[in-house]
């Protein structure tokens, strides 16, 4: 009952956004690096300005004592064939596992509106309507996950907003319909929370299928704000709806969280994810911020 098989790492997103590269344009590559190892965490996951070359990757990691822990992929198993999806799967695994990680993220894109800044983010999420909707997902799911296993690593499935699988039942649909050895999940307080859920509930739920997980905290003022404004996900990463733990504007319970964790048989990495404008919150400041809040709660 602790934390010694579970490392900390935080996400490039807090420094540059995937989905809006005008958030933190101007941090690069070095600072990012270099600011995630003076906070004190131990790895990362792949941002877009990561160079995909593995020998330079990995010599600026080691450097400053860093590993890559994981990466999204964006799954279209709703919109095109399964041998694409294969495609784009394995040419992102061969290159973790060139680096090591033992975990493939992300999250079912095909149909959602997570990136569409003009689509209302609670009204127009991804949906699988029909029984054969959901048959041709889950076997996607499993069939990609048996090629990560294969490779010893693990398909870790990123519940998000704006897409398919975002509430605590069609996350539990999608673990049920799928092998437990073939896809886990990448559980995420704040996109639960988000969804209208208790993040401490599920992730009392769903915690014996994790095998990756995003700390991340909501504003729960700005996200009445989304709700009022219909914004979409964009929108609302924009204006502040998410923060890191550690902050008191957040709302989210983690000694609950981390107790669950510290109970449980979990091991791999907690990673803290919480994209923000970094002309708003400066990505170090905050790093630091969740770092000294997580150490104080878990010894880590």
């Amino acid at each position: 009952m602790n934390f010694e098989n579970i490392h900390l790492g935080i996400a490039p997103i807090n420094w540059t956004n995937d989905d809006m590269p005008e958030l933190g344009a101007e941090n690069t590559f070095e600072q990012c690096i270099s600011e995630m190892a003076l906070a004190g965490y131990k790895g990362c996951e792949v941002g877009n300005k990561f160079p995909r070359n593995v020998h330079e990757l990995k010599k600026a990691l080691v450097l400053r004592g860093l590993k890559i822990c994981n990466q999204w992929n964006s799954y279209e198993l709703t919109t095109k064939s399964l041998e694409e999806n294969k495609k784009s799967f394995t040419q992102l695994l061969s290159f973790l596992e060139a680096m090591d990680a033992k975990v493939i993220g992300g999250g079912e894109t095909g149909n959602s509106c997570q990136g569409k800044k003009e689509v209302p983010v609670l009204e127009g999420k991804g949906m699988l309507n029909t029984f054969d909707d959901w048959k041709k997902f889950t076997y996607g799911l499993n069939e990609l996950g048996k090629i990560a296993r294969d490779k010893g690593m693990k398909l870790a499935f990123h519940h998000h907003m704006g897409t398919c699988i975002q509430t605590m039942a069609e996350t539990d649909r999608m673990l049920n319909e799928t092998d437990s050895e073939n896809v886990y999940l990448n559980y995420d307080c704040g996109h639960f929370y988000f969804a209208g859920e208790d993040p401490v509930a599920a992730l009392k739920k769903f915690i014996s299928r994790t095998a990756h997980i995003h700390l991340k905290d909501i504003r729960p003022k700005v996200l009445q704000q989304v709700k009022d404004k219909h914004m979409s996900f964009l929108n609302a990463v924009k204006e502040g709806v998410f923060t890191v733990p550690g902050d008191e504007e957040g709302c989210i319970n983690f000694p609950a969280l981390f107790d669950i964790i510290k109970s449980s048989d979990y091991s791999g990495w907690m990673v803290v994810e919480a994209e923000q404008d970094p002309a708003k919150a400066n990505p170090f400041e905050y790093a630091q911020m969740a770092r000294e809040y997580i150490r104080r709660l878990t010894g880590l």
